[in-house]
């Protein structure tokens, strides 16, 4: 059963896309720059081109789970939207603070603190918007004639996002404390409770694509839900190495760290487990490529590389280096981005009518964007492994090593024009669906 308002979620799908795309030019002025071709630094310094760069990834797919959210929550729930007006209002005021962020940031009126550099007074904003959010999807939820595991396993994770992100808004004049409570908001959100998101947004995607009864894949859920408290909450003492807290989380963060592959390694199995036990042939192939291909590269970026330099004995050697990029790149693509990617791929042709199911410029997209970032990930690695190498063993100073770096950055470029292009290809078949419409709905139903 489809309903109409689903369509809302197609305006939080495209204002992902075009956050996205600027993410995506953001990460090229510091690929350039990087590379020694550094010409817009009087324009856009290269630390105001990474704070853009990172926080434009959060609010797309912050966006990207608002959108699959109130696609998946009425189909879950069996009833319209509580309120379809209060939505768009949620989505004008979400674009309206990352305007206002980015363009501050371009003018340095930012937080000095890395990930959380949003100015203190649009926080409030922030907390309003996303207040409003669930306030409407719970509400929704509560008055529904059912209420599955995936869409409670969802709604826990936006719910527990929302509150996660008030230990950050906390002031503080130790820099340990601050350092100390800002990774519960980081670290919590992309190893914890954004788990549980991709969790109930792959169970949905599941259920619809494979035909796998709900209750086996609903019990897999618990399973990913288990794991992912048990080694993302205590995994959080990776962090705490070097900032000043007790020894005690070199233990814990060590111990924890190396269970966290775990929960990418259940989701991995469980969709392609899933995949085998259907007897459905779902004419969405494209759909189920994302599907699949967000489990499996999430156990990759985010489980192997993740486990690769998190431990103590290898993270007193690669804290602060590029091989935390070569692990952060590939876990947000593999766990989050292709997730949203493919609830989009699932819900455009539902909203609009528009059956563009199996296309070669669609397939093109998946493989070209996953190929670009998988070079993308081995060049950043490269070039981290020498920095280490020089940094460390030779005490070469660091804008020296970024010198001797530059040719890697290089292959990086070319690996991210390959990649940019499967993301501009994917662009266009999103453009290609058009508008959603009541019509299409009621067809899909």
């Amino acid at each position: 059963m489809k309903y109409k308002s689903q369509k809302v979620a197609y305006w939080f799908f495209a204002l992902s896309m075009l956050l996205f795309g600027l993410q995506i030019i953001y990460g090229f002025i510091m690929g350039f720059a990087h590379a020694g071709y550094d010409g817009l630094h009087e324009f856009i310094p290269f630390n105001t081109a990474r704070a853009v760069h990172t926080n434009l990834l959060v609010v797309w797919l912050l966006s990207g789970f608002m959108g699959a959210a109130y696609y998946i929550i009425p189909e879950e729930a069996q009833r319209e939207l509580v309120n379809v007006k209060l939505a768009y209002v949620q989505l004008i005021s979400l674009a309206l603070v990352g305007v206002i962020a980015i363009v501050g940031y371009h003018f340095n009126y930012w937080e000095g603190r890395k990930f959380l550099e949003i100015p203190r007074p649009l926080d409030y904003l922030v907390v309003v918007n996303v207040l409003l959010f669930l306030g409407l999807i719970l509400a929704t939820l509560f008055k529904g004639k059912r209420k599955t595991t995936t869409a409670l396993v969802l709604s826990m994770g936006l719910l527990f996002a929302a509150l996660l992100y008030l230990p950050g808004m906390l002031p503080f004049d130790s820099q340990v404390k601050d350092s100390f409570f800002r990774w519960w908001v980081v670290h919590l959100w992309v190893e914890g409770v954004w788990e549980l998101i991709m969790g109930g947004i792959l169970s949905f995607l599941l259920i619809k694509l494979t035909g796998v009864d709900r209750e086996v894949i609903e019990k897999w859920l618990y399973v990913i839900v288990g794991l992912t408290f048990l080694s993302g909450v205590l995994g959080t003492g990776h962090h705490y190495y070097y900032i000043g807290v007790n020894k005690i989380w070199l233990i814990v963060g060590g111990i924890f760290s190396a269970l966290e592959p775990l929960a990418f390694l259940a989701m991995a199995l469980f969709a392609v487990n899933m995949y085998r036990k259907g007897e459905k042939k779902h004419p969405n192939k494209l759909a189920l490529y994302w599907t699949l291909g967000a489990a499996i590269v999430s156990f990759i970026g985010a489980g192997l590389l993740g486990f690769a330099h998190t431990l103590p004995q290898t993270n007193i050697y690669t804290h602060g280096t590029l091989v935390t990029a070569m692990h952060g790149h590939l876990a947000f693509w593999g766990a989050y981005a292709m997730i949203v990617l493919a609830i989009i791929s699932y819900a455009l042709p539902n909203l609009t009518g528009r059956k563009l199911y199996e296309s070669t410029r669609g397939r093109a997209a998946y493989w070209l964007s996953n190929i670009g970032i998988i070079g993308m990930t081995v060049a950043f690695g490269v070039a981290g492994v020498a920095q280490v190498y020089l940094e460390r063993k030779f005490k070469m100073e660091f804008m020296e090593v970024q010198k001797e770096i530059e040719i890697h950055f290089i292959v990086l470029i070319l690996c991210a024009t390959l990649f940019m292009t499967g993301i501009i290809l994917y662009f266009i078949d999103f453009y290609k669906h058009g508008k959603p419409t009541d019509e299409a709905l009621e067809i899909a139903s």
